[in-house]
């Protein structure tokens, strides 16, 4: 990612940061961003609930549900790392 100086006519690298190197955390701040422009998954889709947590044989929860354009159901799951834990 490069930032552009254009005043300058030149442009910078920018060092790679991780999510959590920033100080951002997945339900606070990715979730939100999610939910507030789901769009930036790349398809229109429409948010139904947060945290959905109703089901009938695991105390498991959904980060976020929404329908694309087909009437789909969709499952949003966030991770901000490749560790498999949050």
């Amino acid at each position: 990612m490069f930032k552009i100086e254009k005043n300058e006519n030149r442009i910078e690298r920018l060092a790679p940061r991780s999510f959590s190197e920033l100080g951002f955390r997945e339900r606070a701040h990715l979730q939100e961003w999610i939910a507030n422009q789901p769009d930036a998954l790349g398809e229109e889709l429409l948010i139904i609930q947060k945290e959905f947590a109703g089901f009938s044989d695991t105390s498991e929860r959904l980060d976020l549900l929404a329908i694309d354009k087909q009437g789909s159901l969709v499952i949003v799951e966030n991770k901000l790392d490749d560790t498999g834990e949050m």
